[in-house]
């Protein structure tokens, strides 16, 4: 009896190790705004200007062409908010930088922004798309744009469309990162990257509530949003740490913006028209 006392005391011991070891990673709150931006699904920093766009739905359907999306905009530390920065969209999701020029996802094409005029310049149409969700620019401009619904990833050259991946190879891509050579793609709570092939490896899944936002933390580790509330940290090695879990109090997690520098991560609440701020430590 006492040696299976033992035998279990040692179990016990050995899984409180394991889990603190694995959980390595935290958030904690910097700040949050009041419920004053309008359905808010993507936020992007900009790190020349120290700034937050954020994507406003505006609006019950997320998908819907009613012309009552925009973009707001703020400083990196919540203040000087300007809601409807921008107007004259749809459902405005997922945003790109690129040059002076802010890319943004509008239903079946790409809104481009002049942000020195504040005004939107052109609409770059992507014939065959359904439903665009999340935007990742390269170092040379080409822009990586999800189709959730047509489940494929576009790229966009000289504001022309080619289907990158498509249906025979991701089920509902959402969140996309074009992170130094390399793509990511999100794709119904599973993460992948893309190999020169255009074939797909597997770095980690069984992410809940509806994989959305991407962004890179230092060397190959990631943190990733789900739409439904949940924020991960995806270790190089592909082992995954819960560090939120807002679906007890139905508190979603949009696509995220992230800050390298300051290890900020900013995530929108969607439902809740915030913008919160935490640092991952």
């Amino acid at each position: 009896m006492k040696l299976i006392t033992k035998l279990f005391a040692v179990l016990i011991f050995s899984i409180i190790c394991l889990q603190s070891y694995s959980q390595k990673h935290q958030l904690v709150k910097l700040w949050e705004t009041d419920s004053v931006f309008k359905v808010p699904e993507s936020v992007l920093f900009d790190k020349g200007s120290n700034t937050l766009y954020i994507a406003n739905i505006d609006g019950t359907d997320p998908w819907g062409k009613d012309g009552k999306g925009s973009i707001g905009k703020m400083s990196a530390d919540g203040k000087n908010i300007v809601v409807e920065w921008v107007t004259g969209l749809d459902a405005p999701k997922g945003m790109g930088l690129y040059k002076g020029k802010l890319y943004v996802a509008n239903l079946t094409e790409l809104v481009v922004i002049d942000v020195a005029s504040a005004s939107i310049e052109k609409r770059i149409s992507v014939p065959g798309s359904e439903r665009l969700n999340d935007v990742s620019i390269g170092k040379k401009g080409v822009v990586f744009v999800s189709d959730s619904r047509g489940r494929k990833v576009y790229t966009v050259k000289k504001e022309k469309a080619t289907v990158l991946l498509d249906s025979f190879k991701l089920k509902g891509p959402n969140g996309v990162l074009k992170h130094k050579s390399d793509l990511y793609v999100l794709d119904a709570g599973t993460m992948y990257k893309m190999n020169k092939d255009q074939s797909m490896t597997k770095i980690t899944e069984g992410m809940d509530g509806g994989t959305d936002g991407i962004e890179n933390v230092k060397g190959n580790d990631f943190i990733v949003s789900c739409w439904a509330g949940t924020v991960y940290y995806v270790n190089a090695d592909g082992t995954k740490e819960l560090l939120m879990d807002g679906r007890p109090n139905k508190k979603n997690s949009a696509d995220i913006g992230f800050d390298t520098k300051t290890k900020t991560v900013f995530i929108p609440s969607f439902w809740r028209n915030t913008i919160a701020a935490y640092e991952v430590k």
